[in-house]
């Protein structure tokens, strides 16, 4: 199997999609941030010393998905068209969802993962200060889709 982001040499480099259509990407990302009860009861009481973790959470995922050719150095650096982050309190984790789209000759999904990440990094860190046995985990592509013009 011939891996795209190594030459002859085996040295990294940057893949030319030059060559290839642009079209509508898709991708979603899940993942999610296990933390205990009284975490749980502290989120929906409003009383996390740092105040509400969700819309800290949601902007760092969309800045980190714009951000993305800046934090994994092969990724090109896409126009995004849409980033929208979903971050669901569930029984003891919060779920966090990261959906992107944009027009270009590659995919999305290291955006939409990288977005996830960095909305469960900033959730952990809003959350720190009471709960020192959080775990961030389950990150992964639920889909990527590709439209050809």
């Amino acid at each position: 199997m011939k891996l795209t982001h190594l030459d002859e040499s085996g040295h990294a480099r940057m893949v030319d999609v030059s060559a290839k259509t642009a079209g509508r990407r898709e991708a979603r990302a899940v993942g999610r941030v296990f933390v205990s009860l009284q975490t749980i009861d502290l989120v929906r009481k409003a009383a996390l010393p740092k105040g509400s973790p969700f819309e800290a959470a949601r902007l760092a995922g969309v800045q980190a998905a714009k951000a993305t050719s800046q934090i994994i150095p092969l990724c090109h650096n896409l126009p995004l068209d849409w980033v929208n982050m979903d971050i669901q309190l569930e029984e003891s984790s919060f779920l966090v969802q990261a959906d992107v789209v944009c027009r270009s000759a590659t995919g999305v999904e290291m955006e939409a993962l990288t977005a996830v990440s960095a909305a469960a990094l900033t959730l952990y860190d809003m959350c720190k200060a009471v709960d020192k046995e959080m775990v961030i985990g389950e990150i992964r592509l639920v889909y990527k889709r590709k439209e050809e013009s």
